[in-house]
């Protein structure tokens, strides 16, 4: 039962550190190139190493680090061209899901998604960054599952990962928690109107509202 508890306890830091770790590379405080060692993390942050290997190894997945051979773990220099090809990746894959939603969701499932998005005006109004960055995960699973393709739901959840901390970056700028509530409305309505073209199309824009704060607050990063 300790172990059980100590993991739980070692899994709460790993999250905390993704986030801290994340603002601290997107904040410019770890530079592209920057080698981030386990030892100096753990001091930093207060926690012991175990969590800050497991934090590495999910910012690895999403390519915001890498390992280099006698290097180990370093801050990924990602060309602001490559990142805009994964930004367009998304918005088209996370587009046809929402395409196909509309077409393709349950009434129970349209229900759910409806519920789950004015939920979420809680958050807003609270300016819940935390429980938004959370809920938006589930809004947009909500949108792979109800697409009902297995393979294009596996392709966007993973690529959606290598974006992760670049989507959550997002509501940092100023007034983006009820603008991304309201494109989310907008994908809602198109759903529940089972208006394949126009679901498809608030997606699309979503995504790419997404990519244009992100790049407007990395504008504002001290050079």
């Amino acid at each position: 039962m300790i172990v059980l508890d100590d993991r739980a306890h070692d899994r709460t830091h790993a999250d905390r550190l993704v986030g801290d770790v994340t603002d601290g590379i997107l904040s410019g405080l770890f530079a592209p190139g920057d080698r981030l060692d386990e030892a100096s993390l753990a001091e930093r942050y207060g926690v012991s190493r175990t969590p800050v290997r497991e934090a590495l190894r999910r910012l690895a997945s999403s390519g915001l680090v890498e390992t280099r051979p006698r290097r180990g773990t370093v801050v990924t220099s990602l060309t602001p061209e490559r990142l805009g090809e994964l930004f367009g990746a998304m918005a088209e894959l996370e587009a046809t899901c929402a395409r196909l939603c509309a077409l393709s969701m349950s009434p129970v499932e349209r229900r759910r998604l409806e519920d789950h998005h004015a939920a979420m005006e809680g958050l807003v109004s609270a300016q819940d960054v935390d429980g938004f960055v959370s809920a938006n995960l589930a809004f947009h699973t909500q949108i792979y599952a109800g697409a009902h393709n297995g393979h294009l739901a596996e392709i966007a959840a993973g690529l959606r990962t290598r974006l992760m901390p670049y989507r959550r970056a997002q509501f940092r700028v100023p007034g983006r928690l009820p603008r991304s509530h309201a494109e989310h409305g907008a994908v809602v309505a198109a759903i529940l109107a089972a208006d394949a073209a126009a679901a498809h199309g608030a997606m699309l824009r979503h995504v790419s509202l997404v990519e244009d704060s992100f790049e407007r607050l990395a504008l504002r990063r001290p050079r």
